[in-house]
């Protein structure tokens, strides 16, 4: 009797833990190279959501996990992950960073029919889409440029455009954009320079440019590059990274050039903001910043304080970011769906709760509209160490 008493008492602590649900997340991400920054700060946005939901339990008997791969943002490696973690099963694919990058792998997704969420950038081919299993966060890069365009027009009485951008996918549907924004302002663009994705050879793009002695540069390039182009322009030969030792022979010493005098420089987002400003230095002056969250230093939001605190606990070394704010803002509306979900869980559960979702998180409204679930363009400047909103 004792030893039947025993078992049955094992019992109840076995049962639980083996009742528990894993759900896992994969995505495919730069975790080296030219674009590193960004894949850490997905990661660790990411991961310290699931972590504070596991060991809070707030997904009673579930437990979430993420998995990466790096694919240095490169297409091949990124079609080459996705495909070893579809055969690993995963529930759903999360957090992939890069046009281009996802681009390769949309006929794998379109033939597993497995949910894809939240990725990491703003192409259209992704909202016009027949494919129901893509859910997208952030709002498209033409409401960014647009949001630009505008502003600049209006505001700041700019007529002249020129445009800086990389020559893939992604940058190719930034240039469409802006020229379709122009046109429905009466403008035209005098100017264009490209460079090659994953390099630093913007010379010639740079030149190009000047000869026009743009009043406003719209950016559509990855934050190293960008970073270089400003530099250039303003004559700053100050390098925060060593890989720019092999480039310096691009910087103007001591003086910038007159053709970029007042120049207005403008980034989308994906030009990440927060890796500019640490190779830029000083220099951030005439700088627009567009972002498609809030603040992180914008603590009268709810969901500002939360990521703060949660981020800090389980990253304690790494500074806040509008990307890692992103992905932890992209995990908070999964864990959400997850939790609104009845009976079993389900791949198509989980996705038309998505598409339902309509729903205040912290101060933002998430609604899954035009193929997105956010809908809002944030404008910055970075003055006296913070990024100031431009109302």
């Amino acid at each position: 009797m004792f030893y039947v008493k025993l078992i049955l008492l094992s019992l109840l602590f076995i049962i639980p833990v083996s009742a528990r649900e894993y759900i896992v997340f994969g995505s495919s991400l730069p975790v080296n190279g030219i674009m590193k920054e960004w894949g850490d700060s997905v990661i660790s946005g990411t991961d310290s959501y699931f972590r504070y939901v596991n060991e809070t339990n707030t997904l009673p008997n579930k437990h979430l996990s993420f998995i990466h791969y790096d694919d240095k943002y490169e297409p091949d490696l990124a079609l080459k992950n996705t495909k070893t973690l579809l055969n690993k099963d995963v529930f759903a694919l999360l957090g992939f960073v890069g046009t281009p990058t996802v681009k390769s792998i949309l006929p794998l997704v379109d033939d597993s029919k497995i949910p894809f969420i939240a990725p990491f950038t703003g192409a259209m081919f992704l909202r016009n889409t027949y494919n129901n299993n893509i859910i997208n966060l952030r709002p498209n890069y033409k409401q960014e440029i647009k949001t630009i365009v505008n502003y600049l027009y209006k505001q700041k009485n700019i007529t002249e455009f020129t445009v800086f951008y990389q020559n893939d996918d992604y940058g190719h549907e930034g240039y469409t954009s802006l020229l379709e924004i122009l046109d429905e302002y009466k403008l035209s663009l005098m100017a264009e320079g490209t460079y090659k994705r994953n390099t630093l050879s913007i010379n010639h793009a740079f030149n190009e440019i000047k000869l026009a002695k743009p009043k406003a540069v719209i950016m559509i390039g990855a934050h190293r590059a960008n970073s270089l182009f400003i530099q250039k322009a303003k004559g700053d030969d100050s390098f925060k990274d060593t890989i720019f030792a092999t480039v310096s022979f691009f910087i103007q010493k001591a003086k910038g050039d007159d053709s970029f005098k007042d120049t207005i420089f403008a980034t989308v987002s994906f030009g990440d903001a927060n890796a500019m400003i640490k190779q830029i230095g000083q220099i951030s002056d005439n700088i627009i910043f567009s972002q498609v969250v809030p603040s992180y230093d914008d603590t009268s939001l709810p969901i500002i304080r939360e990521y703060r605190e949660i981020y800090s606990k389980y990253y304690p070394d790494k500074e806040y970011s509008f990307i890692s704010l992103e992905a932890f803002i992209s995990a908070k509306i999964v864990v959400n769906t997850l939790f609104d979900i009845e009976g079993n869980l389900t791949k198509d559960k989980f996705i038309n709760n998505l598409k339902k979702f309509d729903k205040d998180i912290g101060g933002i409204n998430a609604k899954y509209y035009n193929y997105q679930l956010l809908n809002k363009v944030y404008l910055f400047e970075y003055k006296n160490g913070y990024f100031n909103e431009i109302q």
